[in-house]
């Protein structure tokens, strides 16, 4: 006779099943109750605290001897107001240069970074090319790539005149490819050689093993850090200025030149600190999210 024909068995203890589900006792409830305390506490402390730092910088700030004429220089509203138009047109140009060095960055560094792990000594060339451009543009400065590309390519006379805007996206895609090129490779070199052995011998070729199984592995892997180089990118594409390019940044100082204050360059420092705080804010939570499965065991 089983347990399921025996009407006095009670519930399967492996199964787990054919019985009312257990309440919790009273010991855990009162450790759950105690732990909603700690969690609002923690939360009002955190509050309080913020908010008697905050108040103790600003009465410190409020009360140095050049206060008046900071605030007039730096946060006058309205001038704030009247270069707010300009500026933010300024804006929209960094916004559309970012994105179109987005995907320029992540393709030429993919290139790179698969040319770096080719295996075999015929590849070598290909594999000290992107050594080499990875060394040097890792290592040149940003924004004199920008005066040597936004200057001395169009000097040359065998390019088609271009917007200055233009040659700042090809120099922002120069210079961060290398660094997100070593990023993907650190990814690739990361996922074991198994997982490239067992894509071989199930028949796929080199670059479709690369493609289906090693890729997808290691961008889980590397994701928040090319999500803090997407972001490094966000400030840096104001330096676009430098080539003449009408961004947040040259709109802020014309106004600052009009006007004899420099409140629109803490205007466009601030649109430029909105613009990145979602990438960031993201960038936390993917990570803390990605450490937590790593912790339990799951898969990154």
């Amino acid at each position: 006779m089983t347990p399921a024909d025996d009407p006095g068995a009670g519930p399967d203890p492996i199964a787990g099943t054919g019985g009312p589900a257990r309440s919790p006792s009273a010991v855990e409830l009162g450790r759950r109750a105690y732990r909603r305390t700690q969690t609002t506490r923690s939360v009002l402390l955190s509050a309080v605290s913020t908010l008697v730092f905050a108040a103790v910088i600003w009465v410190f700030v409020v009360n140095t001897p050049g206060w008046t004429r900071v605030q007039q220089s730096f946060f006058d509203p309205a001038v704030a107001v009247k270069a707010w138009p300009r500026v933010f047109e300024g804006l929209l140009l960094n916004i559309r240069v970012l994105l179109v060095a987005a995907v320029g960055v992540l393709l030429l560094s993919l290139v790179l970074a698969t040319l770096r792990t080719l295996r075999g000594a015929v590849f070598f060339p290909l594999r000290a090319l992107a050594a080499g451009y990875t060394d040097l543009f890792r290592g040149l400065p940003l924004i004199i790539v920008l005066y040597l590309v936004g200057f001395g390519l169009p000097g040359l006379g065998v390019f088609p005149k271009l917007p200055s805007y233009v040659w700042g996206t090809i120099a922002l895609v120069l210079t961060y490819s290398a660094y997100v090129a070593e990023v993907w490779r650190a990814g690739i070199e990361a996922v074991h050689p198994s997982q490239v052995l067992a894509g071989r011998s199930l028949g796929l070729s080199h670059g479709r093993t690369l493609r289906t199984i090693v890729l997808p592995q290691a961008f889980r892997k590397v994701t928040p850090a090319l999500m803090n180089d997407f972001v490094a990118m966000q400030k840096d594409v104001g330096l676009i200025s430098v080539l003449g390019a009408v961004d947040a940044v040259r709109a802020a100082q014309i106004e600052t030149a009009a006007s004899f204050n420099f409140t629109p360059y803490v205007l466009a420092g601030l649109l430029f600190v909105l613009l990145a705080l979602p990438m960031i804010r993201l960038t936390d939570w993917l990570s803390a999210r990605m450490r937590r499965r790593e912790q339990v065991g799951g898969v990154g």
